[in-house]
This record gives structure tokens, C-alpha cells and sequence, in this order.
């Protein structure tokens, strides 16, 4: 038997009736705390580049898509094998470049044929994206959600002239490197504890800003636009 065998083996015992008194009392939504928390411990020894303990953290990570999948199984769902299967066929039908005849040569050509791909699928299941940014993952925290907006608008070249200052991003651009990037980061949350402003909030609500001018520029085309690759 396999490790993961046997981890699956351990979470179907814990959830059992005679199992843990905590594990079956867990729920999709009750578990959702301990997915964000097991992750950001794991970005932690991948910033420190603490291999022993990542080894560990990614176990913790790994036990949270067992659980869900466990909770999926007790319901006639889908199971852990399910969840295997499917990634390993998106990885496969993805990297047409690998495992087809297509071949490419740099990571900018990966990228375009894996959204090509994906663009594919989604209009394969008819999954016709009603805005420009309806995919982007709600729940990424504020500043990785403000980057996937403000890259999707570069990517798509968005009429974002009057919603986006882009003089002054331009001119910060040119200043910045990483530390200088960490520093006024940190200062600006700082600040913002000062002042008693939430920094995540605010970002959020100027991507929504942002997404809804945008939106509102494009009219009633902007799925047409989103459905592209």
C-alpha cells in the first residue's frame, strides 16, 4: 500500500463513527480556516527556504485536499482518486507541447497555449464568462488580486485610460526594485494601522473600482472580450 493509500486510510478513520470527535464535526466550511492557515505556513518555509519543515507543511497542505475529498467520498461525490484523475488529465491535455506534436521553445509560448487550451475547455462546457474579470479567484488576498487585475488588463489592453493613473504607475516603476517594493509596502501598512484603515479592504474595494470603469468602458461586449484567450 501506498502513503497516500494510507493517509486516505487514517483521514476515512478519523472520520468514522467511532473516530475523532473534532474530525467529524468538520465540514467543507469549517475546514476552509485551517486550508488558508496550513498554506501560509507553507509559504513561509519556502521563503526561508526551510526545506525540512516545507517537507512537513506541504504534509499539512496535502491533508486538507485528503480531508475535503474524505467529506466528498462520505456523499457519493467524488474521492480522492477523482481529484487525482482530473488534474493529471488537465496537466496532460495542457501541455499539448509535451505529450502532442506541438512543440515550443520559450515559457511565453507555454503560457499562451496553456490558456488557449483552457479557453478551449471553458467553451467546451459552456462556461461563457459574463465580464472581463468574472474568473479571477475572488478569495486571493487583496494584492495578488490587484496584480491578476492590472495584468489582465495589460494582457488584453483594457481601455483603462481614465481609471488607472498611468503616468504615476509608470513613474513607479521606475524607481522600484524588491527592497524598495517591501519598504513602501510596509510603510503603507503602517500608515494605514495609524490611521485605523484596513489596507486589504481598501485594496479591494479600488480593484472593484477599477473592474467595474473598465467593465463600464467596454458595455455590453466585455464577455466576448473575457471569453478570449
Amino acid at each position: 500500500m501506498s502513503a497516500i493509500e494510507d493517509l486516505c486510510r487514517t483521514v476515512a478513520r478519523l472520520r468514522a463513527p467511532d473516530g475523532c470527535p473534532w474530525d467529524r464535526e468538520q465540514t467543507h466550511q469549517t475546514l476552509t480556516r485551517c486550508l488558508i492557515d496550513e498554506c501560509s505556513e507553507l509559504l513561509d518555509t519556502i521563503d526561508r527556504m526551510d526545506l525540512p519543515h516545507m517537507r512537513e507543511e506541504l504534509g499539512d497542505v496535502l491533508i486538507q485536499v485528503v480531508f475535503h475529498a474524505q467529506l466528498a467520498t462520505e456523499r457519493g461525490q467524488f474521492d480522492f482518486e477523482d481529484v487525482a484523475r482530473d488534474i493529471n488529465d488537465k496537466l496532460i491535455r495542457r501541455h499539448p507541447h509535451v505529450f502532442g506534436a506541438n512543440k515550443v521553445g520559450t515559457s511565453a509560448q507555454v503560457l499562451e497555449v496553456w490558456e488557449k487550451v483552457k479557453a478551449g475547455e471553458k467553451a467546451a462546457a459552456g462556461k461563457i464568462e459574463s465580464t472581463v474579470f468574472k474568473e479571477l479567484p475572488p478569495r486571493l488576498p487583496a494584492l495578488m488580486f490587484a496584480e491578476e487585475v492590472a495584468k489582465r488588463i495589460e494582457k488584453k489592453q483594457l481601455p483603462a485610460a481614465g481609471v488607472i493613473d498611468a503616468a504615476q504607475v509608470q513613474s513607479l516603476g521606475t524607481q522600484l526594485d524588491e527592497a524598495t517594493l517591501g519598504r513602501m509596502l510596509f510603510e503603507l501598512s503602517a500608515a494605514a494601522r495609524v490611521k485605523g484603515l484596513d489596507p486589504e479592504g481598501a485594496l479591494r474595494k479600488e480593484c472593484d473600482r477599477v473592474m467595474r470603469e473598465v467593465e463600464a468602458e467596454l458595455g455590453v461586449d466585455a464577455g466576448a472580450i473575457s471569453s478570449s484567450p
